[in-house]
């Protein structure tokens, strides 16, 4: 009923071994005894933004039978992304837009920038570690999908 004091303190002192992290965000390979690596941090940078443009957590209840955020998030590339996109990310300001071919010329570039967006974070939490991307390329692909949308956004309301 009562364990020795060596028992109590191998289990009070944590060990390097054991995963750490938030459960919906750790890499998979970590599970397999992989070390850590910055391969990893690009697999939750992904799921980091799978959430935040789904409002969707990777712990979610309409997570299960293998359906997960990268998996729900893939399977709507790229047609289907305004479908999973939290509308309050698609929220615009309809007063700025003066006429009804520049607001569908603007959903359109949102919708172009949002499936980008997608794609990347799709790419960054893919279970295996060498086809996510690495993190300077995530950086330029974000840059550049950046610059597209605003100077896009830019010419629009001239």
């Amino acid at each position: 009923m009562f364990s020795d004091a060596s028992d109590d303190s191998a289990q009070s002192h944590p060990s390097s071994d054991v995963i750490r992290g938030s459960i919906g965000y750790v890499a998979p390979e970590y599970g397999m005894g992989v070390k850590v690596s910055m391969q990893g941090d690009v697999y939750s940078y992904g799921i980091l933004l799978l959430e935040m443009f789904t409002r969707k957590r990777p712990t979610d209840d309409m997570f299960l039978n293998g359906l997960s955020l990268h998996y729900y998030a893939k399977m709507a590339l790229p047609n289907q992304v305004m479908g999973i996109v939290d509308p309050l990310v698609l929220l615009e300001d309809d007063n700025q837009i003066s006429n009804t071919v520049d607001k569908n010329n603007t959903r359109t570039k949102l919708e172009e920038c949002l499936v980008s967006a997608i794609t990347l974070a799709v790419t960054c939490s893919a279970e295996v570690p060498s086809e996510r991307m690495t993190m300077s390329d995530v950086v330029s692909e974000l840059l550049h999908t950046k610059k597209h949308y605003h100077d896009y956004s830019l010419n629009i309301s001239d």
